[in-house]
This record gives C-alpha cells, structure tokens and sequence, in this order.
C-alpha cells in the first residue's frame, strides 16, 4: 500500500540508516550507492555529513542531486525513497556532527563519539537535499 506525504515524512524523519546513491559521474558504470547517516524533519531537507573530498561529496557536487533510501522489514516491510537537487553544501560544525550522532549512537556513546570523528575524519561537509520526488510503500506483513 501506498504511504500519505505524512508517513513518508514520519518513516524519514526516523533514525535509519540511508542508502546514498548518486550519479557516479563516469560513463558506463553504475550510481554510486553507499549507506550513510543522515537528518530530517518533515517538511524541511534532508541533509547528510561526508568529508569534503569524499567520493560521495565530488559526484553529489557533479551531479547536483541524490537520493536517500530507507527501509525496516519489521513490524511490516516498508520502504521510503527520496530524490532531490542539492539546494546547500557547507563546512560541517561540531555541533551539527554531534546532532547527527545523538540520532544515532546512544547518549553515552555521543561525546567519545563526536571527539574522534571530528579528530579524524578530516574536513566535513553538510550537503543539504531538497525533497522533490517520493515514493513510500509499505507490504504489510509478508
């Protein structure tokens, strides 16, 4: 069954993990699709952190667009897709890093967390993704 605009935003706004792909920028070989963290509130962009030299960061920075992906199998089999032009790309904060990680780790875990990635992943970047094109189904239970 189809999902409403506000289950696919609900489902997104929820702390998955993404499936990233983009336009790999090279002739005959395919997207390239890689899990990442992402943010969103309904309504508003998604937005991901990567380093600025990433592959990720040089083809989303080629193509203008991505999309992100998002799935669960249980209680029921459903899935959120969302594509869109890149409408910001900007240094990342430590704040934003700590966000992300507060989504994602255990409030425990997020200070050791954010000292060591912003130590060692090298320069950041938030590319910001403008949600144009949905798709969202649910299978119910299989």
């Amino acid at each position: 069954m189809a999902l409403t605009r506000h289950e696919r935003e609900q489902f997104l706004a929820e702390p998955h993990i993404a499936a990233l792909a983009v336009a790999s920028g090279q002739e005959g070989r395919a997207p390239l699709t890689v899990p990442i963290w992402y943010q969103y509130t309904p309504g508003g962009d998604a937005w991901i952190m990567t380093g600025r030299q990433s592959r990720k960061a040089l083809a989303i920075a080629s193509a203008g667009r991505f999309s992100l992906m998002v799935d669960r199998v249980t209680p029921t089999i459903r899935y959120v897709s969302v594509e869109g032009p890149v409408v910001a790309t900007r240094p990342a904060v430590r704040d934003q890093l700590v966000e992300m990680a507060s989504r994602y780790l255990p409030a425990e875990k997020v200070e050791a967390y954010t000292d060591f990635a912003w130590r060692e992943h090298g320069e950041q970047v938030v590319v910001h993704l403008r949600p144009e094109h949905w798709l969202g189904t649910d299978l119910g239970q299989v």
